[in-house]
């Protein structure tokens, strides 16, 4: 049985999972939640689908990198988990070192390599010779450099507190308002928990062929309902090439009469139309 109240998330303490976390946990009205650290997004999955925890966390995009691959095909291919709200955090990192370190001590700069990737420019100008080492968390990247002075991390200020590591400099990121997309899973068939003012549903779609006009189809049918699309993605579907399913995400609630009509039509055109979720998505005037 799942324990009430408990969020897995991708670990160690002080990722962006992590305070993504946390957020989840303030606006279910959690004060002391009970979080679950997984060594991989998978994990996260398998806690909740298997009932370990009634929650979890994911990120979903980034708005430098895009979709966060792992997290879509859980939802396409293993998981039945629906989504149960979204929140966005800015990404801020910091170049974290040893706490007796100097920038002239790194031979290598360890990080996930979302966070490599956020801060390319700034790695070719103020450390152009150094190796990097790519780990599964920013936080992770934290523990590397506290734990060695030859190592930096990537990571934001609240990772290097947890961990042991001092703050170098901050907001290193080649770009400004570098964001990252999470979701609040539950288990299928989870009752909403969330409020929000904005809605969103996010749905999986297989063709049943691969034929011209297909995704056209699939486009006809959101506009002549009057939905707004926000997203659209394609990936192999994993069965042959050139075999591709979509991921969509668009405004408005699967309960909406013309979101049902859409959903209806699209169900007897497409070989399956899975609903990742109807969720809200929670501004950041609703933190407080």
């Amino acid at each position: 049985m799942a324990k009430k109240n408990q969020i897995a998330f991708l670990g160690p303490i002080g990722t962006y999972s992590d305070e993504a976390a946390h957020l989840f946990a303030r606006h279910l009205g959690i004060a002391e939640p009970e979080l679950l650290e997984c060594p991989s997004f998978n994990e996260v999955f398998d806690a909740v689908d298997r009932g370990r925890c009634e929650y979890g966390v994911v990120p979903v995009e980034n708005s430098l990198e895009g979709s966060v691959t792992s997290t879509m095909d859980n939802f396409a291919f293993s998981s039945p988990a629906t989504i149960l709200g979204q929140t966005v955090l800015s990404i801020h990192h910091c170049l974290l070192l040893h706490p007796d370190a100097e920038l002239s001590d790194v031979t290598t700069v360890a990080s996930h390599p979302q966070g490599l990737a956020q801060c390319r420019r700034y790695l070719a100008s103020r450390l152009p010779n150094v190796k990097t080492l790519t780990t599964s968390s920013t936080a992770e990247s934290a523990q590397h450099a506290a734990s060695d002075i030859h190592v930096a991390g990537i990571a934001n200020a609240y990772a290097a507190k947890v961990h042991g590591a001092k703050v170098a400099e901050r907001d290193v990121e080649d770009h400004y308002g570098n964001q990252t997309a999470f979701v609040l899973i539950g288990r299928q068939g989870h009752p909403p928990v969330l409020e929000g003012e904005r809605y969103k549903t996010s749905l999986a779609l297989f063709l049943k062929e691969d034929r011209a006009g297909a995704l056209l189809m699939v486009l006809s049918e959101l506009a002549y309902a009057g939905i707004n699309m926000t997203r659209l993605q394609s990936r192999p579907t994993k069965q042959q090439l050139g075999n591709y399913m979509f991921f969509v995400d668009f405004e408005g609630s699967a309960e909406d009469p013309n979101v049902q009509t859409a959903l209806n039509c699209l169900r007897m055109k497409l070989r399956e139309v899975k609903v990742l979720g109807t969720y809200p998505v929670l501004d950041d005037s609703d933190e407080e």
